[in-house]
């Protein structure tokens, strides 16, 4: 075993309802004045006003920057860190997904230290501590509340840059899965997608230790066992919070192990096309994947049982039959047709193995929206 250490220099608060945690934490923080860093669909649904409130409620002032777009640029930070300075605040709140939560980190450094974040592009170029942190993630995907980087596009170069510094790190991280009850299902998709790649290619990396084996492992069995079920209910908050520490860990186990060849491969992609950062992992992570795994056909699909809790032949038997109800199933007599189909010997042990798999009825899948029929 190679030599490893690891530290979580982190306060990590988990469960529904947790954002009330907010006035606390920041007083903890012996901060007085917040500028909230968050994107503008949560703005228009409320809950950055929700945040506000609650500090101000609390005796804390609080300022606003919402002019946060997915993939957020260089032009975007420096904006960030203007209104930031303006304000006269004395610590930062991410809200959001990974966008806010990557200008949030680069307005850390660059509202304390100066430049442009380009100057600091790479490996432990950031001085010292940043302005005090803390991260409130609203999608299950990055893990960016508990990672040392913060990825910015430069659009000069449709290139995207990457700061790694364990300064980045936010002091507090609030994990409230009740944040993550509106999100579409094509966004809880992709987003869980990304947070399962994240712990793969950490426990496959060269620079894995058991440390963040442990890490990568309960990420991917957190993920694997729940992100079908969220991605058909979001507002199942039983599977939100698994799908929120699921990120939680492997957000953790890479930054460690660092990524691979998907995340190599996908940061160039987005940037170049707009692409989401999930989507491009997921379309890039079929292909990669034969690569990356240099096992057995035996060998892989122990793998897949021990991450997905299922047997690779019988998740294809499943999307098989999923696939047919997506698109016939309408009647009962279209729910038997497709029973006798996949040779199940009568409706009943359909209906009860349909529900196993997918979470629900026969009945309920029917009425959901063609949407998440989709996504499921």
């Amino acid at each position: 075993m190679n030599p490893f250490e690891f530290s979580i220099p982190q306060n990590i608060i988990v469960g529904a309802g947790t954002l009330a945690k907010l006035p606390e934490c920041a007083k903890k923080m012996g901060g007085t004045h917040a500028m909230i860093l968050s994107g503008p669909t949560l703005k228009k649904m409320g809950v950055v006003d929700k945040a506000a409130d609650s500090l101000k409620a609390a005796g804390i002032a609080a300022d606003i920057f919402t002019d946060i777009e997915a993939n957020p640029s260089v032009t975007t930070v420096e904006k960030a860190t203007e209104s930031y300075l303006a304000s006269d605040a004395d610590f930062l709140v991410a809200l959001g997904g990974g966008s806010p939560m990557d200008v949030a980190k680069a307005v850390g450094v660059t509202a304390k230290y100066g430049g442009s974040i380009t100057e600091y592009e790479g490996a432990h170029k950031v001085p010292g501590k940043i302005v005090p942190l803390i991260a409130i993630p609203t999608t299950a995907g990055t893990g960016s509340e508990v990672t040392a980087f913060s990825v910015i596009t430069d659009h000069s170069r449709d290139y995207k840059l990457t700061v790694f510094s364990y300064e980045l790190l936010p002091e507090y991280a609030i994990l409230d899965p009740e944040l993550l009850t509106s999100a579409p299902a094509s966004v809880a998709a992709a987003c869980g997608i990304d947070a399962f790649i994240h712990a793969e290619e950490a426990y496959i990396s060269t620079a894995a230790s058991p440390f963040s084996d442990a890490m990568a492992e309960k990420a991917m069995e957190l993920i694997g066992k729940n992100i079908r079920r969220f991605v058909a209910r979001r507002t199942d908050l039983e599977a939100a919070e698994a799908m929120l520490t699921g990120s939680l860990f492997a957000g953790i186990a890479f930054s460690y192990a660092r990524l691979g060849n998907v995340h190599a491969m996908s940061h160039p992609v987005s940037a170049f096309f707009d692409v989401p950062h999930g989507v491009a992992n997921a379309v890039l992570e079929i292909a990669e994947l034969a690569s990356q795994f240099h096992m057995s056909e035996s060998a892989f699909c122990r793998f897949f049982k021990s991450i997905m809790h299922i047997s690779a032949v019988t998740y294809v038997n499943n999307l098989r039959i999923a696939e047919s109800c997506r698109l016939l199933l309408s009647t009962e007599e279209a729910i038997s047709k497709i029973a006798s189909d996949c040779g199940f010997r009568n409706i009943s042990y359909f209906n009860r193995v349909f529900q196993e798999r997918m979470h629900q009825t026969p009945g309920q899948f029917r009425s959901l929206s063609a949407e998440n029929r989709t996504a499921i």
